[in-house]
C-alpha cells in the first residue's frame, strides 16, 4: 500500500496547529479563570486542585508539543529539502542501491504540496540533471532518472545503444568493463550539458531498433544511466495519454533535483551497516 506522505503531514500539521490555537485562543483562558475562580473561593489554594485545573487536555498537550517539529518538518520537506531512497540499480553507477539522497525542492520551482501546483517559478530541469518526479504509469511512485531530452528537443536512441540530442552525438568514453547481468559490461564517460558523468551498457544486452521522441513543451525526455536495466522513457506506455506525450515526463509531475548523497546502507566499505564513502554531491 502506497501512503500519501506528503497529505498525511499536511493533515498532521493542520491538525495539531488547530489544537494549538485552540488552546491559546479558548481552553488556556477557561483554565485561567477557572483557578481565579477557585482561589476566590479558598483562603489557602489546594495545589493539587490548582494542578487539575490547570491542566491541558490529552488531545491538546500531544498537539501542542508536535506542532513545532511538524511544521519544521513540513517546511524543509515541501519547500527546500526531502530525502529519498535509491530503491533499484537503473542509475548505477552514479547512484548504487541504498543510497540516501536529498532532493532540492526549490530548484525548479516552490509547489504547493499535495496539489504540486508551482506558484513560484525558479528555474527548469536542464539537459544531465538527475531528477525525481512521479512514475508517469502510476503517479503514486517516485522514480529517479537523468534528464536527456528538454522541451523542443528531438532525443535519438540507436540501435548500436548510442544517444542522440538534436541529430548531435552525446560524447562518451570508454573506461572500462565489469561483470553485468549478461556476461561483462562497459562503463563509459558521457558529457550532456554541464555535466559529466558515468553510464553502464551491457556488452551482450541485445540491441533494439533505433528509435527517435520529440520532446513537447512542458515535458521531459528520462534515461537512467544504467542503460540497459532502466525502466525509462524508452519503455513507459501509458494508455490514457496521447501517442506524443508516452514516455515523457510532465512538468507537474516534478518532485526536484537530486542534489546529495548523505548516506549509504548497506555500505561498499562497511556493510551492512550505514556508511559515508559515498557521501557527496551528484552530478
Amino acid at each position: 500500500m502506497n501512503l500519501d506522505f506528503p497529505l498525511i503531514l499536511v493533515i498532521a500539521v493542520a491538525v495539531s496547529g488547530a489544537l494549538t490555537l485552540a488552546d491559546r485562543l479558548w481552553l488556556a483562558p477557561r483554565r485561567r479563570q477557572a483557578i481565579e475562580a477557585y482561589k476566590q473561593q479558598v483562603a489557602t489554594p489546594d495545589e493539587k486542585v490548582l494542578q487539575r485545573l490547570n491542566k491541558e487536555p490529552t488531545a491538546v498537550e500531544y498537539g501542542k508539543s508536535l506542532f513545532p517539529v511538524l511544521a519544521i518538518v513540513f517546511v524543509l520537506r515541501s519547500f527546500l529539502f526531502e530525502p529519498f531512497q535509491i530503491p533499484s540499480g537503473s542509475m548505477i553507477p552514479t547512484l548504487q542501491v541504498g543510497d540516501f539522497i536529498l532532493v532540492n525542492k526549490f530548484s525548479y520551482g516552490i509547489r504547493l504540496p499535495v496539489i504540486d501546483k508551482k506558484i513560484i517559478p525558479l528555474g527548469n530541469p536542464q539537459r544531465g540533471d538527475v531528477m525525481v518526479f512521479k512514475y508517469p504509469e502510476d503517479p503514486r511512485i517516485n522514480y529517479i532518472k537523468r534528464v536527456v531530452g528538454v522541451p523542443g528537443d528531438i532525443v535519438t536512441y540507436s540501435f548500436d545503444k548510442q544517444l542522440y540530442i538534436n541529430g548531435e552525438r552525446v560524447t562518451e568514453t570508454l573506461l572500462g568493463e565489469e561483470p553485468g547481468s549478461l556476461g561483462r559490461a562497459s562503463l563509459y564517460t558521457e558529457q550532456l550539458g554541464d555535466h559529466t558523468y558515468q553510464i553502464r551498457k551491457e556488452n551482450r544486452r541485445r540491441m533494439e531498433p533505433t528509435r527517435e521522441w520529440v520532446v513537447p513543451d512542458g515535458h521531459y525526455f528520462m534515461l537512467g544511466d544504467n542503460r540497459d536495466n532502466s525502466k525509462d522513457s524508452r519503455y513507459w506506455n501509458d494508455p490514457h495519454i496521447a501517442p506524443e506525450f508516452m514516455g515523457m515526463v510532465p512538468d507537474s509531475y516534478i518532485v526536484g533535483k537530486a542534489s546529495i548523497i548523505w548516506l549509504s546502507w548497506p555500505s561498499p566499505k562497511t556493510g551492512n551497516l550505514p556508511g559515508l564513502s559515498r557521501a557527496g554531491l551528484i552530478d
